[in-house]
């Protein structure tokens, strides 16, 4: 699991052209920054030693709704700080206080509802001109289907999509969603990522092998099961297969991304 999400932090950082960060940060010494999503805490560990290099150390509180991903305590710098929170409750001591927040693919644990509410709490917590980054993958051109099998799992995900209420077309939910929440200056700028074929080998490190892009798959191999397959699987079994032959596919396939977007955006002063 931690080596698949840091590959995916790496490819995500790659596709930026190896930033961190696109938001046109003005950072102090003592300035407070929100890692929501933080997983394993990689991106606030680059992030952290990047602002050192540059000669400002900045504090950051990394949140996500189980520590289980958290480095042990002792293995990261001081000035990062990992909690367990949920970004659509934040504690009400944090209103204001952050200089900048950085969010991350959590685009399939959230609804409008989720969304609104988490909007709503990062809007809250931001000092007034702060500044807002989100990454998220396009779910609409998350389904490479180019073949049988893996043309069998795209018509499975986008109903398990539609039953759990999975926004689709990210960019243009979420960047109208700012706006009408408070923020502004927002905009979007998207990268596309090689998936499978010969362009991730030539490339390496730029893009998803079919294999590792059939282990994020098999991230919902569990909600679709336990909703009963959407007329393709029966079993976990049968899922491990259409997904084990959808790699096969991908790998022999050529031309085939994937499209991640940030979103940036201030809270107005």
């Amino acid at each position: 699991m931690y080596r698949r999400l840091d590959a995916q932090h790496l490819i995500i950082v790659k596709a930026f052209e190896n930033r961190l960060s696109l938001a046109p940060l003005n950072l102090v010494a003592g300035d407070k920054v929100l890692e929501s999503a933080a997983g394993s805490g990689i991106w606030a560990l680059e992030f952290s030693a990047e602002s050192h290099a540059n000669g400002v150390k900045v504090d950051i509180e990394c949140i996500d709704l189980s520590s289980k991903q958290f480095p042990p305590t002792g293995t990261y710098p001081s000035n990062i700080n990992f909690s367990v929170h949920s970004i659509i409750s934040l504690p009400l001591s944090w209103t204001n206080t952050f200089a900048y927040a950085h969010q991350r693919l959590i685009v399939l644990a959230l609804n409008d509802s989720l969304w609104r509410q988490a909007i709503a709490e990062l809007y809250r917590v931001l000092q007034p001109g702060g500044y807002l980054e989100l990454v998220e993958f396009e779910t609409k051109r998350f389904h490479c289907g180019v073949g049988p099998s893996s043309n069998k799992l795209c018509s499975l995900v986008d109903e398990l999509f539609a039953d759990k209420g999975i926004i689709q077309g990210v960019s243009t939910y979420l960047c109208p969603l700012l706006e009408e929440i408070g923020f502004v200056n927002v905009r979007c700028e998207v990268r596309d990522v090689p998936v499978g074929g010969r362009q991730c080998v030539v490339q390496s490190g730029a893009g998803y092998t079919g294999e590792q892009w059939g282990e994020g798959w098999m991230g919902v191999k569990v909600p679709v099961v336990k909703g009963g397959g959407y007329g393709v699987v029966n079993t976990e079994e049968e899922f491990d297969v259409l997904v084990r032959d959808s790699v096969r596919e991908w790998n022999e396939s050529k031309g085939l991304f994937t499209s991640f977007y940030t979103i940036l955006a201030n809270k107005p002063y």
